[in-house]
């Protein structure tokens, strides 16, 4: 059996939301997963998306996805996508599926005419390592990524002069 690889639709969010949690437990970061199915379908479907996600699928099941946006490279002068999460549940890995959605999301890319597909990996995640590293991808070792959120985002939010 083949999976199938459909853009996701607002009535996929409760799927959506249980592969964000099997992903969030694989990775060792469950008490992070806060996504819900209403702040899927308003961020991903609303007046204004700001990602977008595809669906894999084996017999009507789903069976990963990954979810994606648009960034911008100043150097480029390009578009470019940004690959936020790609996640196979352990029964279906080994099937292609990993490698059939990071395809459909470089394909996009393309189809687009961006310049790039970026995304990070967990240092520890060996498997995707090796699998990201077998498609091509090379590991951009002179950046380190930096985070700022909740009590670090707000005070600094507060330093910000008055729009003009």
């Amino acid at each position: 059996m083949t999976a199938t690889i459909r853009p996701c639709r607002p009535d996929d969010a409760e799927a959506l939301v249980r592969l964000i949690h099997e992903l969030a437990v694989y990775e060792h970061l469950e008490d992070f997963a806060r996504a819900t199915p209403d702040a899927l379908r308003s961020h991903l479907f609303g007046p204004r998306p700001f990602a977008e996600a595809i669906l894999a699928e084996m017999g009507g099941e789903p069976a990963g996805f990954a979810l994606y946006f648009v960034t911008f490279s100043t150097f480029r002068g390009q578009p470019g996508l940004y690959l936020e999460d790609i996640f196979v549940r352990e029964a279906y890995r080994g099937q292609g599926i990993g490698k059939s959605l990071l395809a459909a999301v470089a394909k996009e890319a393309i189809d687009r005419g961006f310049g790039r597909l970026e995304w990070s990996v967990l240092d520890w995640n060996q498997p995707a390592i090796g699998f990201y590293r077998s498609q091509g991808a090379q590991p951009l070792s002179d950046w380190t990524v930096y985070r700022i959120d909740e009590t670090s985002l707000q005070r600094l939010a507060e330093l910000a002069p008055p729009r003009i």
